[in-house]
């Protein structure tokens, strides 16, 4: 058995924050039950048992949400226990947890440093763009308090990436965006394009992403990545790295670069498990892991349905010279599909632009990398 990894929604789709752009939000609206309240213990107990029990190699629990510190230190403290008491095969633990940052203090950090969990905080830039979509349950903006917890994690040396939604407020600020984060040695980086409500057509709303905004996000950021990477200063974006890593001869360690869905397990509150993340609606439910085992659950008429339906290729992507690299992209911005199959990828236009624009200097750092390293 491959290593395997649980997204666990601890919180459900609760949070502290009103984010104008949140997918989850919408995602739960669609379902008979929006929110499956706190994860209770026994629950936990059930899936980390049950993780082991199905994992060899590695094991990863990350925890989103909602917002996962809503429910509580106390709850990541047993996790640690249960942990210890379940992994009978000695195989290896990652723990993660991806946070809006805005109740994160010092015993918060003091727990995740001392436990090695990595922790992504949701950042969208500046003051000004980050507020702008990302206030909290009072219509306040959050950005001090999310800066105030980043300064925290490198006071106590914790681990941590920066993850920014690219919403059109960003990419219109991409240049300030990136100063930003750079001027505060924010080295490790996730760039992630907005998503509008699922079944919705794209480009609706006044946050959406379009393609022509994406495509200049990607060269602006590019260049500015590439200038530091080419003066010696390496600042990780996921995106790009795993790019690289394609032209070296890696696989793509993000599942949406992959060019199908696999099946991997999001584990909400109440123990209902779903083939990913960006598909937690009833429709999509493969059981209860309070009922079944992870392996009865990936064989599912359900599970099977959901890895089968992001099989198709289209016509446009088999005859393009980029296809590669992109491989049509992530399921999920292939919806709404029509007669039953997945679209051209919405962002056809912006990935075919980018990888003209950039494939030769990405060639070069493949190239650098495997010379450097042989």
């Amino acid at each position: 058995m491959p290593p395997i990894s649980i997204l666990i929604k601890p919180a459900s789709s609760n949070c502290n924050m009103r984010c104008g752009y949140c997918f989850y939000h919408d995602l739960a609206q669609t379902r008979e039950v929006g929110s499956y309240g706190i994860m209770n213990r026994d629950t936990l107990e059930t899936v980390v048992k049950k993780a082991f029990d199905y994992a060899d190699t590695a094991c990863t629990f990350a925890f989103q949400g909602g917002e996962p510190t809503l429910a509580g230190l106390d709850f990541y403290k047993t996790l640690l226990e249960l942990e210890k008491k379940y992994n009978y095969k000695k195989i290896q633990i990652n723990n993660a947890i991806q946070t809006n940052g805005i109740s994160i203090n010092e015993e918060w950090v003091a727990f995740l440093a001392h436990n090695q969990f990595l922790t992504g905080v949701s950042l969208d830039g500046t003051r000004d763009i980050h507020d702008a979509l990302r206030p909290d349950t009072a219509s306040k903006g959050t950005f001090n308090r999310v800066l105030r917890a980043v300064n925290l994690f490198k006071r106590f040396g914790a681990e941590y990436n920066i993850l920014t939604v690219v919403s059109s407020y960003v990419a219109r600020n991409t240049k300030k965006v990136y100063d930003f984060f750079r001027n505060n040695d924010f080295d490790y980086l996730q760039f992630i394009p907005c998503l509008d409500p699922l079944g919705d057509k794209p480009g609706g709303n006044e946050y959406s992403l379009t393609p022509e905004d994406y495509l200049s996000f990607l060269k602006t950021l590019f260049d500015l990545w590439y200038e530091d990477f080419i003066g010696g200063r390496a600042i990780s974006i996921r995106y790009f790295d795993n790019l690289v890593g394609m032209l070296m001869g890696y696989p793509p360690e993000s599942c949406g670069m992959s060019g199908r869905c696999t099946c991997y397990f999001v584990a909400e509150a109440d123990g209902g498990i779903y083939p990913c993340d960006f598909y937690v609606t009833d429709e999509w439910r493969l059981g209860s892991i309070l009922e079944s085992d992870l392996e009865m659950l990936s064989n599912t008429d359900i599970a099977k349905r959901f890895v089968e339906a992001s099989k198709p290729v289209d016509q446009d992507c088999k005859s393009c010279r980029w296809y590669s690299l992109c491989r049509g992209g992530c399921r999920r911005n292939r919806e709404p599909f029509e007669n039953g199959m997945p679209m051209l990828n919405y962002y056809c236009p912006a990935f075919k632009g980018f990888f003209e624009y950039a494939g030769e200097r990405l060639r070069n750092i493949a190239g650098m990398l495997v010379h450097k390293n042989s």
